[in-house]
């Protein structure tokens, strides 16, 4: 059975996307089947892997209002194994119209229970909200990755973050799991940097990934190109950094990982 994991934090710029688009195509070169399902309007995940917004038949709009077969909009990803459930800016209005359907933070469960053993893992890219799109995003899944970037103000909203996921498995997911906290645009020449990987790494200990993401112009420019970094530059750090990650995401699962 596919193991869900949301990518979330409500802070904008940190690095979501960026770790959606890049472990999942890290994950499919490791010969795992995996499937992206953008959760965020902004649909950055579906222009940053190439697809055309204005192409798309199905989204993930549709399978959470339209109850659309999920299957049907399924998307190839540019990568062999790598798949995703595109979205646009319709989904902006999901939220409001979500709000008088019965179970409505567990709409986005029932979409993926149909669908999730197909695949190795599904990756949710969330929206910088902790809106119900996200709450959807938290209660399908078996664990969330937060990106934290290695700036001033990284560890602020974190405890509005972790409170939201205390209320999920409270009420909603006992099963959550935080699968680790990343750090990312991390630069080792600056004392910030440096710093708040520190402070993170104290407070949140053995749940910080061991992998760093560090800050690259290569992660930066693949997206306009619509291509995942693994495409754009193979050789990058970026790219390094984010095989290093998915071989990491694997091994925790017990599984031993040898990158040729």
């Amino acid at each position: 059975m596919g193991r869900i994991i949301a990518i979330a934090n409500q802070k904008g710029g940190v690095g979501k996307t960026t770790t959606a688009i890049n472990l999942a195509a890290s994950l499919a070169a490791l010969e795992k089947k995996v499937l992206i399902v953008d959760a965020d309007p902004q649909a950055n995940a579906t222009s940053g892997i190439g697809i055309d917004t204005r192409q798309i038949r199905s989204t993930i709009y549709d399978c959470l209002i339209d109850n659309k077969e999920p299957s049907a909009a399924i998307m190839a990803g540019g990568v062999e194994n790598l798949s995703i459930i595109p979205s646009n800016i319709d989904l902006v209005g999901a939220e409001i119209e979500m709000l008088e359907r019965e179970e409505r933070e567990k709409i986005l469960k029932g979409v993926l229970l149909k669908i999730r053993e197909e695949y190795d893992y599904i990756l949710i890219d969330c929206s910088p909200s902790l809106g119900l799109l996200t709450v959807n995003a938290l209660t399908a899944a078996d664990s969330v990755i937060i990106p934290v970037q290695c700036e001033y103000f990284a560890l602020e909203g974190l405890g509005k973050l972790l409170n939201t996921i205390k209320i999920i498995q409270q009420n909603l997911n006992p099963e959550l799991e935080i699968e680790g906290f990343l750090l990312t645009m991390f630069d080792a020449r600056l004392r910030l940097s440096n710093q708040v990987a520190e402070e993170v790494n104290k407070h949140f200990q053995q749940m910080v990934f061991k992998t760093v993401i560090q800050r690259n112009i290569k992660l930066s420019e693949a997206p306009s190109f619509g291509q995942p970094a693994i495409l754009y530059d193979a050789d990058s750090r970026g790219t390094v950094n984010y095989l290093n990650l998915a071989s990491e995401l694997i091994e925790k699962q017990g599984v031993r990982v040898d990158q040729q």
